[in-house]
């Protein structure tokens, strides 16, 4: 998947001159000769900037802050820009960090060339062993964009069981094996909130599982704990190498383990961004009886929120709308069963909210969103007042009426600026012309001032942030019809993408007054990119690159 057109990567090489050894936390490093864009309004624009022990002391006018007696690492990037680190409010980072360990399918742009490079991975793999494929097809890239089926893959999977998610993690394609172990019959019952999908002339199950992944996943070993730091390992290198200085993950499945290896890292100081761990919902009883809130941790590893479903997603035609989708009779979606009925949802969310835990709910369908408003505006009203920073994940499609709402709330529009012009593709063919100009509505979130954090979702889009600030700015989507913009009213301009990026997902999780900006007291967390964004054409950005990132004060990543 991209952003659009990709160049070949600029030469960097040269910047190794100016770099000396990487700097460790705890001493001075001085950033001079760059072009800032600091986040701050008191002094948008810098030069150069001091970091001491891991934060910026001075920026701009420096010289006098430096100490003569202490030596100081000097940094000039030959006026390249420099950003905040970005800080990316919605990742799924153990499932991308192993999709990194796992073959390209997802850009086969036809069935056959899906299972030819299913087929050779699948050669190389023992008899037996579970192969699990997260973000691995996408049908609406293929001609006709048919649904696959256990049938078009069985033939090259004949001795390994197959689970493959589609992008959105909404719908995935289980082979022949994977059903068996999971026990998944044409007897087997839809679960609540999901579908099994099954042939029209006999009632066996055609392998596609709508938000009802658990049917097969139950039967899935759990990865051995040195494939989870494999994928660690390649997941921050991935991470670093984009600019991306903190993750708001969801840390929830399988938690412990996750959080667990995070923790180690941090004290071997092998841990190279900053992670917000969001829990479950359905566990708030227990995180509460622990003692944990929201904003416990360190600067390294920090509590979030919990988080819980309201509907599924709009590619597996399980978001939950208002109306029916286009063609459709009655069918509007799904509920998450967690919100049927919505006492079920207002009960553990009142609870997890009067014990200090931060809601963080998945809505995608105009009718989803407002319910979790409802709740919301119920539990306020029952809650003693305090700063909850309410989130709304994804927030797709919106009634109108729900943006001032959501406003007067201080609900947080957690968004994914790449969906818009991935999804931008089919979705009126879902939602019709007219839900389409609500539909990722960056610009109407912001002029009704509801506060905005970016974030990709990875590894249901990729975790570049310069294809996200493209897709914001531009809305060209990755077929090219709409050179102009889809819902080109919904544009944003890059200040407020940058924003949203950094100073907006800081907000979300509740720590823009140390992170987000750069500014004195601020984390030295930020990155040098191979082109200025406000120098180039817009649709020249998705091809901008991190080539230093810097974290905490320590250089994390350069291109060489």
């Amino acid at each position: 998947m991209s952003g659009g057109p990709r160049a070949p990567f600029a030469a960097v090489a040269a910047l190794a001159l100016f770099i000396g050894p990487v700097s460790a936390r705890g001493q001075s490093l001085l950033i001079e000769n760059a072009r800032i864009w600091t986040n701050d309004p008191a002094r948008p624009e810098a030069t150069s900037l001091l970091v001491v022990d891991g934060r910026i002391a001075a920026i701009g006018t420096t010289a006098g802050h430096i100490d003569p007696t202490v030596e100081v690492q000097r940094i000039d990037l030959g006026g390249r820009r420099v950003v905040p680190g970005f800080n990316d409010a919605h990742t799924h980072f153990f499932e991308g960090a192993f999709a990194l360990l796992a073959p390209d399918l997802l850009s086969s742009d036809t069935p056959e060339e899906l299972v030819r490079r299913l087929g050779a991975h699948v050669a190389d793999q023992p008899p037996g062993r579970w192969i699990v494929l997260p973000a691995s097809w996408d049908h609406e890239r293929w001609p006709g964009s048919a649904l696959p089926s256990r049938a078009l893959i069985d033939s090259v999977t004949p001795q390994n069981p197959i689970w493959m998610v589609r992008p959105d993690g909404h719908i995935g394609l289980a082979n022949s094996l994977a059903l068996e172990a999971g026990g998944v019959t044409r007897d087997t019952p839809d679960p609540p909130g999901g579908q099994i999908d099954r042939d029209p002339v006999t009632g066996e199950p055609t392998g596609i599982l709508r938000d009802s992944s658990g049917l097969v996943t139950h039967a899935i070993p759990a990865p051995s704990e040195a494939e989870y730091r494999q994928a660690l390992d390649a997941g921050l290198a991935h991470a670093a190498r984009l600019g991306v200085t903190t993750l708001q993950d969801m840390c929830y499945d399988p938690g412990p383990v996750e959080v667990r290896l995070l923790e180690e890292y941090e004290r071997t100081g092998k841990l190279t961004a900053r992670f917000t761990c969001q829990g479950w919902l359905g566990d708030w009883e227990a995180v509460a009886g622990r003692g944990v809130r929201t904003g416990g941790g360190d600067e390294w590893v920090r509590v979030g929120g919990l988080k819980s479903f309201a509907d599924g997603g709009l590619g597996a035609s399980t978001a939950y709308f208002f109306e029916p989708y286009e063609g459709e009779a009655e069918y509007r979606g799904y509920l998450d069963p967690s919100m049927m009925p919505p006492d079920t949802f207002r009960e553990r969310a009142a609870g997890a909210d009067r014990a200090g835990l931060q809601l963080v709910t998945h809505a995608i369908g105009d009718a989803a969103i407002s319910m979790v408003l409802d709740e919301y505006e119920r539990i306020g009203a029952e809650n003693p007042a305090r700063d909850r920073r309410w989130r709304i994940e994804h927030a797709q499609h919106m009634a109108r009426k729900d943006f001032l709402r959501m406003a007067d709330l201080g609900a947080i529009a957690s968004v994914q600026p790449f969906h818009a012009i991935d999804d931008g593709r089919w979705a009126e063919r879902k939602i019709g012309p007219e839900r389409a100009k609500t539909t990722y509505a960056f610009r109407s979130f912001l002029d009704a001032d509801v506060p905005l954090a970016f974030g990709t979702d990875w590894p249901v889009a990729p975790l570049e942030p310069m294809r996200s600030i493209y897709a914001a700015v531009t809305r060209r989507t990755l077929d090219g019809a709409h050179p102009e913009g889809w819902v080109p009213e919904e544009k944003i301009t890059l200040d407020e993408a940058f924003a949203a990026y950094t100073s907006g997902s800081s907000f979300a999780d509740g720590t823009e007054t140390w992170k987000g900006r750069l500014a004195p007291g601020y984390a030295a967390d930020l990155v040098a990119l191979s082109a200025d964004p406000w120098s180039i054409r817009p649709e020249e950005l998705a091809d901008v690159e991190a080539v230093l990132t810097m974290v905490g004060g320590k250089i994390i990543y350069r291109a060489e």
